[in-house]
C-alpha cells in the first residue's frame, strides 16, 4: 500500500479496510485479518493498525469478540457509506468547489465529464441521468 504525506495513515489504513468491506472482499459478520497479520501485509507497525481498528469500532464499523478476533458489522456497510458521505461532504467538496471557482468551470461542463466518467467507468450499471 501506497501512502500518501496529507492524510495519517491510520485512516488511508481505514479507508483501505472500508474498500475491502465494500468490495465483500472481507464479509459482513466474518473475521477480518488480525491486527498483526493486517500489519505485516501492510508493513506497518501494529500500534498503528491498532489504531485503526479502534477508529473504526467508534464508528460501529467493526467489533471485537474477545478471543476471536475483530469482525465486520452486519451494517457495515450502510456505516461506511455514512462516514464516507460525512467526510466527503465536510473536508472534501469545500476544496473541490474552491478549485472549480478557481479555474471557472462550470456546472454543466462539471456534469457532462461526470456523466462521460460514469459511462466509461460503470457501462453495465443503469445510471440515470
Amino acid at each position: 500500500m501506497e501512502f500518501k504525506d496529507k492524510q495519517a495513515i491510520y485512516l488511508q489504513i481505514a479507508d483501505y479496510i472500508c474498500e475491502q468491506l465494500l468490495l465483500a472482499k472481507w464479509p459482513v459478520n466474518e473475521r477480518i485479518p488480525s491486527v498483526r497479520d493486517l500489519a505485516i501485509t501492510l508493513e506497518v507497525n501494529p500500534n498503528t493498525v491498532m489504531r485503526t481498528y479502534e477508529f473504526l469500532q467508534s464508528k460501529n464499523i467493526i467489533f471485537n469478540k474477545r478471543g476471536l478476533g475483530y469482525f465486520a458489522a452486519e451494517d457495515a456497510t450502510a456505516r461506511i457509506h455514512q462516514y464516507r458521505k460525512e467526510r466527503f461532504l465536510e473536508s472534501e467538496l469545500p476544496e473541490f468547489f474552491r478549485t472549480l471557482y478557481l479555474l471557472n468551470i462550470s456546472m454543466e461542463e462539471l456534469q457532462e465529464r461526470y456523466k462521460a466518467f460514469l459511462l466509461e467507468a460503470y457501462p453495465t450499471t443503469n445510471v440515470k441521468f
